[in-house]
Parts: C-alpha cells; structure tokens; sequence
C-alpha cells in the first residue's frame, strides 16, 4: 500500500522521485548513489528538466525499493489506484 502523505503530495504535482527519496530520507547525493547516477541527473530528472532512461529510472526504483510504475506514474494514475485499493 502507498503511504498517503506520498499519494497526497504526488496528486499535488510533486514529482514522484523527489516524494519517494523524501520519504525514504535520503539525500539526492545519498540516491544518486546509491542508483549508479550523478547528483545533477537527479536534480535534473526530479526538477522535470530531463525525463531518465528506462534503465536509469529503473535503478532509481530499485534504489527507493519501488517499482518503476511508482517513480512514473501521474497523478491521476494514482489517484485511479487509490481507488482501487
């Protein structure tokens, strides 16, 4: 189950990255470690600037220990599944 502080803060157009590495309470530096990724291709993805491959956000997922729909998904992606559980 998604924590509901994470679903609210992605339904109001935070990025999902930045709302699950806050959560997880990691620094970008401490995630973009631990992903295999430079700290300004994190910023970089998590401010919208650059999207990440599928291999990139996969290890980023894997890092946060979500699956890749999570890191990805909109807002109204989540709100649908929301409702579904």
């Amino acid at each position: 189950m998604i924590p509901s502080e994470v679903v609210y803060a992605i339904l109001d157009g935070e990025n999902p990255i930045k709302v699950w590495r806050e959560y997880r309470e990691l620094t970008q530096q401490q995630l973009a470690e631990i992903a295999g990724i430079s700290k300004p291709y994190l910023s970089q993805i998590e401010t919208g600037k650059r999207i990440g491959t599928a291999e990139i956000l996969s290890a980023i997922a894997k890092a946060l220990d979500v699956s890749l729909d999570e890191v990805v998904t909109t807002g109204n992606n989540y709100n649908e599944a929301k409702h579904l559980k």
